[in-house]
């Protein structure tokens, strides 16, 4: 087996076998204070792939950044072959404000590749891109709901490309959706560069998880075995959960205006025109049975009682077997509570 070789990012150079937290410059604050994104870099003593694992692109959407707290400090990195770039708070202005957002009120998910001279969310986006995507040969960025909607784990990805969806079948969770990548997102900036990336999501903004998060060490795990980064798991031991896949799925949206009770829970199955919650008048009597528009399984909903016409209530996802699926996502809840 080849030995490493150095590492260089920023201005810092980790020798094989080191690991080292390298602060990359941001824009301070209007305070003057200063303002660096911190990128943890576990570096092993033999050659191997490079990944990144990023969290809190989206400033809210914190259980990423508890499970990139708990990876680093696993024992297993000591055996570590390539090179493991991990990156708690991406959006760092918007995690100290507790936004999705950056202060422009732009989304840093919607500016890749970025540029050296644009807004704020631009150059940090550049910043991401070169520093990190331009160095990795693999990526996994950890998302939630927004703010008051949770959502199943699930991993999300170009499943018709086969290197990707042999990383996403390897997480091991209980739903992998066939995602379209959105323009200016990370995981489209990443896609041109050849860099196969996974997004998963898992909980809702704001809020820790603990089955979203135990689910993520894990599934960061897996890939690590996957890609050779880590040693195989023995046979029989430890296996990941075996994921269903979705093609399409849809919300359902409230016909009404009131105050909504959920009925269903998150990763249940239901059929079409099975009642899943309602939508009641706060101020009479009046109420409206909110109905599943297709078969298949909760993989997503709203956590805000008060809603308008229109709105989002619940995700549901579309599979060849709605039984499979609920038997997968059980298996899942049983492994991580174990």
């Amino acid at each position: 087996m080849a030995k490493a070789k150095p590492f260089t990012i920023g201005d810092v150079t980790v020798k094989p076998g080191e690991r080292a937290c390298v602060d990359l410059q941001l824009p301070g604050l209007y305070t003057h204070t200063p303002l660096a994104l911190p990128v943890h870099l576990i570096h092993g003593h033999t050659a191997g792939p490079t990944l990144f694992v990023s969290a809190a692109i989206h400033g809210d959407e914190i259980n990423g950044v508890e499970i990139i707290r708990r990876l680093l400090k696993l024992s297993v990195m000591r055996s570590l072959k390539g090179t493991l770039l991990a990156v708690p708070v991406v959006n760092v202005f918007g995690f100290l404000h507790l936004s999705r957002y950056l202060p422009d009120r732009r989304d840093l998910n919607r500016s890749f590749p970025g540029s050296e001279s644009g807004s704020g969310a631009s150059r940090l986006a550049n910043l991401f891109a070169t520093e990190i995507i331009a160095r990795s040969n693999f990526g996994i960025d950890i998302h939630t709901g927004a703010i008051h909607r949770a959502n199943l784990p699930q991993v999300r990805a170009n499943l018709d490309d086969e290197q990707t969806l042999k990383l996403a079948s390897a997480f091991g969770v209980p739903v992998m959706i066939n995602s379209d990548i959105r323009d200016g997102s990370l995981r489209q900036h990443a896609a041109e560069k050849g860099v196969p990336t996974l997004l998963y999501e898992a909980g809702e903004a704001l809020r820790f998880d603990e089955s979203s998060i135990r689910g993520g060490v894990r599934g960061v795990l897996s890939v690590m075995r996957e890609i050779g980064m880590l040693r195989a798991t023995p046979r029989g031991k430890g296996k990941p959960t075996e994921p269903v896949l979705a093609r399409r799925s849809s919300w359902v949206r409230a016909s009404i205006s009131g105050v909504f009770s959920m009925t269903k829970t998150l990763g249940e199955r239901v059929r079409k025109g099975e009642p899943i919650g309602v939508i009641a008048d706060p101020f009479g009597t009046d109420e409206v049975v909110v109905e599943a528009s297709v078969n298949g399984l909760i993989i997503g909903q709203t956590r805000l009682p008060p809603v308008h016409e229109g709105d989002a209530l619940v995700h549901i996802a579309q599979f060849e077997s709605p039984s499979v699926a609920e038997e997968r996502v059980e298996e899942f809840q049983q492994k991580v509570e174990d």
